[in-house]
């Protein structure tokens, strides 16, 4: 009985940087990286497992660089009005100052505590939608009182400072 011949996919390679990585385009900017429209080298894992399947690079062929030079004027006013709309609310967010709710005990203690998950979610019922991986805290608020905390929006624009209030829960207290 003879064994059928399995179908080869066909691969096709990446192109090679000169160290030895693979060079691709970034089409969105990624923080430590580059930004949009930079030509830059990875690892094959990063570029397989994290920046292709997230649509955030493509190849970098003769023709994207070619594109890119083109529409860099574009691009860089694009990336302007983004800049300037994320400067924009981080000074609404600085503005803001939120108060969370939290059960606690008589000395003041959590009984749990108040993360990043729970800061976004209270700007968010204001109506400001910030990813938690904005939110940068030095620990988990695990006391009653006032707070000081950092939203970075963007690496090239200053952190705004957020008043968050952590107030016993009135809930319970009936």
């Amino acid at each position: 009985m003879p064994r059928t011949a399995q179908k080869k996919r066909p691969f096709k390679r990446l192109p090679k940087g000169p160290n030895g990585g693979i060079e691709l385009l970034l089409i969105q900017s990624v923080d430590n990286l580059g930004r949009s429209g930079e030509v830059i080298e990875v690892k094959p894992g990063y570029a397989f497992n994290y920046l292709l399947p997230q649509g955030l690079a493509t190849v970098a062929t003769d023709h994207h660089k070619r594109m890119v030079d083109k529409h860099r004027a574009q691009i860089e006013e694009i990336e302007k009005a983004r800049l300037a709309d994320l400067a924009k609310e981080t000074a609404e967010i600085a503005e803001q100052s939120l108060t969370i709710e939290a059960n606690a005990n008589e000395e003041g203690m959590l009984y749990g505590s108040v993360g990043t998950s729970e800061i976004a979610g209270a700007l968010a019922a204001q109506g400001i939608k910030v990813e938690t991986g904005s939110i940068k805290l030095d620990g988990q608020l695990k006391e009653l009182g006032l707070y000081t905390v950092k939203v970075s929006l963007h690496p090239d624009i200053d952190a705004a400072e957020l008043k968050v209030w952590v107030v016993p829960s009135t809930s319970d207290e009936e």
